[in-house]
């Protein structure tokens, strides 16, 4: 049984508040997107995982896919048997765009599926909740408002498949929770509830990312990508997540030529739909 995890960007991002546990809270709007990568699931006699493509670091055992395998495994022993599991890395890490956070929720829906368990979204998401923040959205995996930890999901009804995006992810990882200590939190300036109401062209006044400030100042680069993907055109740029990829808000059918001065992946995606839910 095989599906495909896809990343998502943020559109806005605001730190509102620390919390007592640790975690801050948030507002923003998760998009998905259609970059994705195969997971697979076959079943075997002990359970391994087998990672090609780009390499991940750490052990594999550790893997986000693994923590969520076992998680059900737990709950369910006697109906969660053994996989071979086989992913083929493709989406950038450390770059804000939740790739791991979707394969482990991707992994929780395969071995739903293939055990017969009968966990509707919501259960499946309470899962997903222990396996990391913002692993519950690519539950539902589609456009949501998210606010608390980012766990607390409502839908948004804004479509961008008339745009294109174009997505630039620069050989630079930050770390998730080094972001967070340079983010002074602050209560949201902006109503994220009304973005489909507000055309595109605006967003640039509009919307911000909390972690560019600090971050752009730390990496200067990262800015310097941001400003070229307005000088080729984009409706709106940003950073997303904790960064660092950055990504353009563009007319479909505009395909901008843009060289960095970092080394990075460039990834232009007409087609906006993910495709990869079960």
């Amino acid at each position: 049984m095989i599906v495909f995890p896809n990343c998502k960007i943020n559109l806005g991002l605001y730190i509102s508040a620390k919390r007592p546990d640790g975690y801050h809270n948030l507002e923003t709007v998760f998009y998905p997107l259609a970059l994705r990568e195969p997971l697979e699931i076959v079943e075997s006699t002990s359970t391994q995982i087998h990672i090609s493509g780009k390499e991940i670091s750490g052990i594999a055992a550790d893997n986000l896919i693994m923590k969520a395998y076992h998680l059900l495994k737990t709950h369910f022993p006697h109906k969660v048997m053994d996989y071979a599991i086989y992913l083929h890395k493709v989406l950038p890490m450390g770059a804000g765009l939740g790739g791991g956070s979707s394969d482990a929720a991707f992994m929780l829906m395969l071995i739903n599926r293939h055990a017969a368990l009968g966990l509707n979204d919501a259960q499946l998401a309470q899962y997903a909740l222990q396996l990391g923040s913002d692993c519950p959205f690519f539950i539902y995996n589609r456009p949501m408002l998210a606010k608390g930890r980012g766990e607390q999901l409502e839908p948004i009804a804004l479509d961008l498949s008339a745009y294109a995006i174009h997505l630039i992810c620069p050989k630079l990882h930050i770390a998730t929770a080094d972001a967070f200590k340079k983010v002074i939190p602050r209560p949201a300036p902006v109503n994220l509830a009304i973005l489909p109401t507000i055309p595109i062209s605006q967003w640039r006044e509009l919307l911000s990312n909390d972690f560019e400030s600090p971050l752009f100042a730390l990496h200067p680069v990262l800015n310097q990508i941001k400003q070229a993907l307005y000088n080729a055109g984009a409706l709106y740029a940003a950073m997303s997540g904790s960064g660092s990829s950055l990504y353009g808000i563009f007319p479909k059918g505009t395909k901008a030529s843009i060289s960095t001065p970092i080394q990075a992946e460039q990834f232009y995606l007409e087609e906006l739909k993910p495709g990869g839910h079960l």
